[in-house]
């Protein structure tokens, strides 16, 4: 590293579930102020058979899941859950 140059730290976690989703209103953490990125993990198979749908769907993958997690997960709190 040069004099100048300065080590970036790693981010800390906010204090509860409540702090880490409001953590995406401060200022700079999002480019878009109506949109905030998440990422998961799935198989290369259910990858591709979400793509597929999408495509036959004449859809983007982005939009096909935004549809699904708005149902799942409707802003009156009224999901289907079905979790434990």
């Amino acid at each position: 590293m040069s004099g100048g140059e300065r080590k970036r730290a790693f981010a800390s976690r906010p204090s509860g579930p409540d702090a880490w989703v409001r953590a995406a209103d401060r200022p700079g953490a999002a480019k878009d102020a109506n949109t905030a990125r998440l990422t998961i993990d799935v198989t290369p198979a259910l990858r591709g058979r979400i793509k597929v749908t999408a495509f036959s769907r004449g859809q983007t993958v982005a939009d096909m899941l935004r549809t699904l997690l708005e149902r799942e997960f409707p802003a009156d709190g009224g999901g289907t859950g079905g979790g434990a």
